[in-house]
């Protein structure tokens, strides 16, 4: 017998549309280099669904860029601790760069990849990931590509991913919706492999002079707005979302400057007051070298209230542009590049998002939280451990 839900959704249904994101919706690839043939899945537990609080609010926190081998900085994990016992979440995303180059042999890599998840796991916390330009670093060394790694991550106990979208460019691309208090679906959020690395000529044409790393493809573009749209039809009413995807849209520019040619003072000025902008911009924006057309697909759909990514370690923005919150969530990892000097790590930490379902949009608010808050060590060093124990059977 089916259960039923107050809100006129059955349970059969409500799963059905959370598991939209992982059947994919089938589409050609746009572009040379199909999605990776599936990989071998490990032995996983259940998937667990996502469900707002009896109190109507449900919180999750961003992680970006924890990005270090199997040796990894011991204040990431410090940090990832200290948010999640202070910020207590329903649920994390780590947003890509979550392991680095330098991992020599697949236990290297899956120790490195155990060192991240271990702060969520260990809290019984939700958490699921996304893949940025460089967790295939290790790749060439130790064979595993980014198939494997999102069956390792799939194999922990209160991973939440689902497979990944097939016929669709990339590993990872999904959905997870969060159950509201009626049973209903109150909240979406998108998963996207936002890529690599442009390759090395296409159509006979190099690269050189424009922007070096990858773009969302189109097929990702139209597997986002034909899922969204399904997802529509069948809850009867437009979900409203968060997308996660690593490398940020030409978009954050844009809205930074308030213009696309300019780059003075006066047009960040004018950019600022016109999309609300706060936060730190301390280095370039890098988006690929083409404008996907996914924040048309977005702003033309309606669904989502933000697009965060993380790639540029040392920016914190976030602004409105035109309907939709454009945002990075800084960089966890105390292993990676930072600010300069003794400043290097005052920027490290994560992003929080308030949801509250008697607020219009659903999304109440979103948040920095940095190490300072946690009294933790900023020194400009490295303070490397060795690796975290592997669970029994990975």
């Amino acid at each position: 017998m089916t259960e039923q839900t107050t809100g006129g959704v059955d349970r059969r249904t409500f799963l059905s549309l959370s598991s939209l994101g992982a059947a994919g919706v089938a589409t050609t690839a746009a572009v040379t280099g199909a999605a990776p043939a599936d990989a071998v899945e490990l032995a996983r537990h259940p998937q667990r669904g996502l469900r707002f609080g009896r109190d109507g609010k449900f919180k999750i926190v961003q992680f970006n860029d924890t990005q270090d081998d199997e040796k990894i900085d011991r204040r990431t994990l410090e940090l990832m601790r200290a948010v999640l016992d202070d910020e207590r979440p329903d649920v994390v995303i780590l947003n890509g760069d979550n392991i680095t180059g330098g991992c020599d042999t697949p236990l290297e890599m899956r120790q490195a990849m155990n060192n991240v998840v271990q702060p969520m796991e260990e809290r019984a916390v939700p958490w699921a990931i996304t893949f940025g330009n460089h967790d295939e670093d290790s790749t060439p060394n130790s064979g595993l590509d980014e198939a494997d790694m999102l069956a390792f991550y799939r194999s922990y106990r209160y991973n939440v991913n689902g497979p990944t979208a097939r016929g669709v460019t990339g590993q990872g691309n999904s959905n997870l919706l969060i159950e509201g208090t009626n049973g209903r679906p109150a909240f979406n959020l998108w998963l996207l492999d936002s890529g690599r690395y442009a390759p090395e000529t296409l159509s006979g044409q190099d690269f050189d002079g424009y922007p070096h790393w990858d773009w969302l493809r189109m097929d990702q573009v139209k597997w986002y707005y034909d899922t969204s749209v399904q997802i529509e039809r069948k809850a009867g009413y437009v979900v409203p979302a968060l997308m996660f995807i690593h490398i940020p849209l030409w978009e954050y520019r844009f809205m930074w400057f308030g213009s696309v040619d300019g780059r003075t003072d006066a047009d960040h000025e004018r950019g600022r007051a016109r999309h609300r902008i706060d936060g730190e911009r301390n280095e370039d924006e890098c988006p690929g070298p083409f404008n996907s057309g996914m924040f048309s697909a977005i702003q033309h759909r309606g669904d989502v209230r933000g697009v965060f990514c993380g790639h540029d370690h040392v920016n914190t923005y976030s602004g409105d542009y035109y309907g939709v919150l454009l945002g990075y969530a800084g960089n966890t990892g105390f292993g990676t590049y930072g600010l300069g000097g003794a400043e290097r790590n005052r920027l490290r930490g994560a992003r929080v998002y308030d949801l509250d379902e008697s607020v219009d949009g659903v999304l109440a608010g979103t948040r920095m939280r940095f190490a300072g808050e946690f009294g933790i060590d900023l020194t400009a060093d490295d303070q490397w451990i060795e690796p975290l124990p592997l669970p029994r059977g990975k």
